[in-house]
């Protein structure tokens, strides 16, 4: 067995002029747990459990129009159901904004946080 090789993603940071009304868009847009820094969630959770699967990890030229320029990273969540949980975002009055099939890798939508980040759902195709 291979030592010291990373597992997985640990955890994702986000800067935030307000990381109170941050941390609620995800919880309540999308339904996971988001803490502030140094603070467990509202129900005393520090870590999300997820779901095993793939994980995706890209660089993009700089050059690349696939979101917004002005942005140097844009969140991914794998997600399942993603046409249900599009309808409840909508719902919400979150705009999808790109909604997009690509053969052998699964359908997409992206979405703005309230901070105006990009974060793209994916529904990867069954494998």
């Amino acid at each position: 067995m291979t030592k010291g090789k990373v597992l997985g993603i640990g955890g994702l940071f986000i800067r935030s002029a307000d990381p109170e009304k941050l941390a609620g868009w995800y919880r309540e847009a999308l339904g996971f747990t988001v803490t502030t820094a140094g603070n467990p969630d509202p129900d005393g959770n520090w870590t999300w459990v997820q779901e095993g699967g793939h994980t995706v990890v890209s660089i993009f030229p700089q050059a690349s129009d696939y979101f917004a320029a002005e942005r140097q990273v844009m969140l991914n969540l794998r997600v399942s159901g993603l046409a249900d949980l599009v309808a409840r975002l909508e719902a919400q009055g979150i705009v999808i904004s790109n909604q997009e099939t690509m053969e052998g890798v699964g359908s997409f939508a992206r979405i703005h946080d309230c901070d105006g980040n990009p974060v793209e759902l994916w529904e990867p195709d069954a494998q």
